[in-house]
């Protein structure tokens, strides 16, 4: 700890060193960890990758979906959500990071039907089913408790509310439902995007903005200065409803977003390029990517990963990975590998997507990891 003095040597003060939290440990590489559910038991496992030790985290009862902010798990339910600390996060300062790791622990219990769950360092904001949006204090949630949140907005259906550079961003707004407005955190309207936004379906947070899947398109929402503007990515071509994205997935610092298209493609956003790609890859399951220069991962409906060049659209590798296909199988990945759960078989295999889809670890469990998020990211 770092003594500061002021005047003549007296009223010494002590000093936290910067990026110094309570209660954590901070470390030099990322702490990745997976956080694993079975929706038979209720059972909440997490996976340390560093150390490959399983943790129970609890138990969570009808558990049906499973999400994370990058440190925090919410495991929903019909009538609620359990908060789950991983005790893995990172803290990004643009010119650098910083990683942590502290105890695994439950924060407490979210009340309704969550359908969508966003957070920035201070504020989560929590959509539920009825089309109400709760704003939670989420530095409650690193003290280990959840507070009742506060009312923020409510309409007709859940849309995502999304915090943002101090703000929130909500689509559906103003009395027609292809506007986003933003919103300050006390909940008034500080500005309407001019760019519209119809009949938002998928939404990511990404380094260079917030980008809401729109049926023209995709909306990419930037800030600069306190002033908040709105670029449409048309899709350029005809796209039928069946075949919007409506899951977008990425890696954490990627500007490079997939989604599924129908039954045998794949959606490749890119941010920085503004452009779309259609890849035919069959039908598939789940996909990813690193971002650029690294390959479009896509799980087939039968089981097996596959790698695409996502300049080309070819195939680039293949690898027999799932014992039976599974539609509960996800694609988690970071900066060097990739984590796909088996419920079937009851193993986690990490994926080297650099070295032809090597599998470079496999982690049998003693339960069935039906849901997977990772974090530490």
């Amino acid at each position: 700890m770092l003594l500061l003095t002021a005047g003549c040597g007296k009223d010494v003060k002590a000093e936290a060193p910067h990026g110094y939290v309570e209660g954590a440990e901070e470390t030099a590489e990322q702490q990745s960890r997976l956080v694993l559910a079975d929706t038979g038991t209720g059972a909440v496992q997490i996976l340390d990758l560093i150390t490959e030790k399983v943790s129970p985290a609890g138990k969570v009862s009808d558990v049906r979906e499973l999400t994370t902010d990058g440190r925090f798990a919410f495991l929903g339910t019909d009538s609620g959500a359990q908060v789950v600390d991983s005790g893995a996060w990172m803290v990004d300062h643009g010119d650098h990071v910083h990683y942590y790791r502290a105890h695994i622990r439950s924060a407490g219990d979210i009340q309704g039907r969550p359908r969508h769950v966003h957070s920035d360092a201070v504020i989560t904001a929590v959509s539920f089913e009825d089309g109400s949006v709760r704003v939670y204090d989420r530095t409650k949630f690193e003290a280990g408790a959840v507070d009742e949140g506060r009312s923020f907005v409510s309409r007709a259906e859940p849309v995502p509310v999304i915090p943002y550079q101090e703000h929130l961003l909500v689509p559906g707004a103003g009395g027609r439902q292809d506007v986003v407005e933003v919103h300050d955190r006390q909940g008034a309207v500080k500005a309407s995007l001019e760019q519209t936004c119809p009949d938002v379906r998928g939404e990511a947070v990404t380094r260079r903005g917030v980008v809401f899947g729109c049926a023209d398109g995709a909306l990419l929402v930037t800030a600069k200065d306190g002033r908040f503007t709105g670029s449409k990515i048309p899709y350029g071509v005809p796209v039928a409803d069946r075949d919007r994205p409506s899951d977008f997935r990425h890696r954490v610092g990627s500007t490079t977003l997939t989604a599924v298209a129908g039954n045998d493609a794949v959606w490749v956003l890119d941010i920085t390029k503004r452009t779309w790609k259609l890849v035919r890859t069959g039908p598939v399951v789940a996909a990813n990517t690193a971002g650029e220069g690294a390959p479009l991962l896509a799980l087939a409906a039968n089981g097996v990963l596959k790698g695409f060049d996502v300049v080309t659209g070819k195939q680039t590798a293949a690898t027999k990975l799932l014992s039976r296909p599974d539609r509960r199988a996800v694609i988690e990945l970071d900066t060097s590998r990739a984590y796909v759960n088996d419920p079937v078989a009851r193993k986690v295999y990490e994926i080297d997507y650099n070295d032809d889809l090597r599998v470079a670890r496999t982690f049998p469990l003693d339960f069935t990891p039906s849901l997977m998020v990772e974090t530490g990211r």
